[in-house]
């Protein structure tokens, strides 16, 4: 069966619905969810070929990673499907290459049919289990590294598996109500005669954990066939790249809500990663990021709204839903209960606002450090607006934010691009003119390998050619990477953070699915987001999984974590092409120099060093699944973890002495701003409390510059 033509939008479409050859496949299966998602297949593996930038090989070893990723993340606890269904599913281990040609989902079908069996039996499970007491004396634990766990056998060694994952779930709230309960007490809150049992603390956390996973298997029942078929389609566009994916139409609406430049509720982007709802960046000025309570990689396990008295367990969650749980009204406040990074687990409230774009925007400060004028630009994102030309973007922000530095003394320029996850490709070009002359910023890769180069082209004029540090970490990508690459190719700017940015050196664009189709039959047919172009830096090498390599290397907390493009399943490849034409920038005497120096400073340095040893801290704990089921083992456990961090704290005490003002002009707004003012403040704080930021102030102390002529630069004002 195949509809699709090289390069040619259908028509009208007729389809013929091909007969199942697998027995089990329930045939109440509707015929216009089987036909739409034939042409859904069909559509995307016909896009994938014309548009990827590198189309994937359909071959049995796609078939198979295809397979055992798709069961896999269906199922990710193992708390639903027995061996003999995954026998049952292996039939197609080797098929799925060949269906997607074909225009067959037979994998699909069976897989979401025993889904849903599967589901209402253990329901059945849970019930039982749920209503019997948990015994906390046993000495046992649970292994949380459920991927190389088999499946239950039978419905014995699944209804164990239930009761250790209730267990689980249920002694982080016994424990938290023993603590409260003993710290009441401690503080002449709760007189002894109103003290609790054990038992009943423990019904008390069971009944909690019933109830939330009460609330999951209704929200089980409100989950479309779309939305599973959905996990279907992006196992087989990712197997393309990470960053190709397909959206339903509900996804892409989130998805465009996300970029829009509001946001309403924590500030805070959430990912899946199997059974878990993580934090995947925190935005500027949001609540998140004003408590300074959560970071990147941080695991959601509880909800709690205002009101309620009970949290909502959203382990297992859609994505969707948990998000509905966590946004709500400007003002109200929800708990969340995280499992923090280093394994902990902590209660943090916070007030929901309205994150305005205003806060994604390049903030400026002036740094005073021995009386001498340095600037600092932090850039969230390189932003730019497609459909409104008069909306701000970030390279005439950041032109203005300098120019202000200039007329208020000057002296060394700080670019923070930490956490920037990139943006527009043109504001890149922009930025970069404003500290080189003409010349290649970065050249671009493209199909059938065609390369284009782009560059700066303002007649060899540029804004600032004084002293310049980028700063940057592993979480700097995309954007962030080619600015940071250009500079430091062209000797222009010393890089100081990560041993390497994040890695991604790919660009996507959307296409638009029901472009191809000119039939209203099936309605709205999602859209796909696919990589089309390759990043390679002016010197040739690629920014794809090498990123951009720091000139000095600084530790951080996530130094030893596997957060890259490197570490995703099935990126696209480092590769090299010829180098473009350019010339090096010869303004600096000392940049060898100190380069060296700062190195050194950073080696000796007794915070650095602390820092290095509680990345590798945090390493050694995410690799540890083995969760005990004792209160005894739990709670020394815990106190071990407390005890380990202790060695930490030194790092909360630091703050260096550099003084932190707003700019003249910004200072007058915050006279009739007190939100402004409260965010600046807690971001002054910050800068005092940042350790990279004064090393890159002594890197600009450092480095000696030749005149204006001898660098022989055209200065703009």
């Amino acid at each position: 069966m195949s509809f699709l033509k090289n390069n040619i939008a259908i028509g009208i479409i007729t389809l013929m619905v091909a007969t199942a050859s697998c027995s089990f496949i329930n045939n109440e299966i509707d015929p216009g969810d089987k036909e739409k998602e034939e042409l859904l297949i069909e559509l995307i593996n016909h896009v994938l070929r014309r548009n990827h930038y590198q189309p994937a090989d359909l071959t049995d070893q796609f078939s198979q990673d295809v397979f055992k990723n798709f069961v896999y993340e269906l199922d990710p606890a193992k708390r639903y499907f027995l061996a003999s269904d995954y026998e049952d599913f292996k039939t197609f281990e080797f098929l799925i290459d060949d269906q997607i040609r074909d225009g067959r989902v037979d994998l699909f079908n069976i897989v979401y049919e025993r889904l849903l069996k599967r589901e209402k039996e253990s329901e059945q499970i849970f019930k039982e289990v749920i209503d019997k007491p948990f015994d906390f004396t046993v000495e046992e634990s649970i292994d949380a590294d459920f991927e190389k766990m088999p499946y239950a056998k039978n419905r014995k060694e699944l209804k164990d598996h239930w009761r250790k994952l209730l267990k689980r779930s249920t002694i982080v709230i016994f424990n938290d109500k023993i603590e409260t309960q003993e710290e009441k007490i401690k503080n002449g809150e709760l007189s002894l005669d109103k003290k609790k049992s054990l038992a009943e603390l423990e019904k008390e956390a069971r009944m909690e954990v019933k109830k939330s996973m009460e609330e999951n298997f209704d929200l089980n029942d409100d989950v479309e066939r779309l939305d599973y078929f959905s996990l279907f389609l992006n196992n087989i566009t990712t197997h393309f790249d990470p960053h190709t994916n397909y959206f339903a139409p509900q996804s892409k609406d989130r998805f465009d809500t996300s970029i829009s430049g509001t946001l309403e509720g924590i500030g805070a982007r959430l990912q899946k990663k199997m059974d878990n709802i993580e934090i995947l960046e925190i935005i500027s000025g949001g609540p998140a990021w004003t408590s300074g309570k959560l970071e990147k990689g941080d695991q959601i396990l509880r909800v709690a709204q205002e009101k309620d008295t009970v949290a909502t367990s959203i382990v297992g969650m859609r994505i969707s839903d948990a998000v509905d749980l966590i946004k709500g009204p400007k003002g109200t406040k929800v708990t969340l209960t995280l499992k923090k990074v280093d394994g902990s687990i902590k209660d943090v409230t916070l007030v929901r606002d309205v994150v305005l774009i205003e806060e994604t925007f390049a903030k400026t400060a002036l740094i005073q450090d021995d009386s001498i004028n340095y600037g600092i630009i932090n850039l969230p994102k390189f932003y730019f607006s497609t459909e409104n030309s008069e909306a701000r973007a970030s390279g005439d922000d950041v032109a203005k934010e300098i120019v202000k530095l200039k007329q208020e003394g000057m002296e060394g320029l700080i670019i923070d691009l930490r956490n920037n996850g990139g943006g527009s490709l043109r504001e890149v070009i922009e930025m970069a003119g404003l500290f080189i002359p003409d010349g290649p910023v970065v050249q671009v890769g493209l199909k059938n390998n065609r390369t284009q180069t782009l560059n700066d082209d303002d007649n060899g004029a540029v804004l600032w050619n004084g002293p310049l540090v980028i700063l940057v970490n592993e979480l700097s990508a995309s954007a962030s990477e080619i600015l940071a690459a250009a500079l430091q190719d062209y000797d222009r700017a010393i890089v100081i953070g990560s041993k390497q940015t994040f890695g991604k050196g790919t660009v996507q664009n959307f296409d638009d699915l029901n472009r191809y189709v000119q039939t209203s039959e099936f309605g709205d047919l999602g859209a796909l987001k696919l990589t089309t172009q390759k990043f390679y830096r002016i010197n040739g090498g690629s920014t794809q999984l090498e990123g951009v390599k720091s000139d000095v290397v600084a530790p951080d907390r996530y130094s030893y974590i596997e957060i890259g493009e490197r570490d995703e399943d099935y990126p696209l490849p480092y590769d090299e092409i010829a180098p473009a034409q350019y010339k090096k920038f010869k303004g600096y005497l000392n940049l060898a120099e100190s380069i060296a120096a700062s190195q050194k400073r950073i080696d000796n340095n007794e915070y650095f060093q602390l820092i290095d040893k509680n990345a590798k801290w945090l390493a050694d704990q995410r690799d540890e699944n083995e969760i005990p089921l004792s209160i005894k083992s739990y709670q020394e456990r815990l106190k071990k973890l407390e005890d380990e961090t202790d060695q930490f704290n030194k790092l909360d005490e630091y703050k260096n002495s550099l003084t932190v003002n707003s700019l003249k002009d910004e200072k007058l707004l915050i006279e009739k701003d007190s939100s402004l003012a409260d965010k600046r403040k807690r971001w002054h704080e910050t800068i005092n409390q940042d350790m990279y930021i004064e090393e890159a102030v002594n890197v600009l102390k450092d480095l000696k510059t030749n005149t204006i002529k001898d660098n022989g630069m055209t200065i703009k004002n």
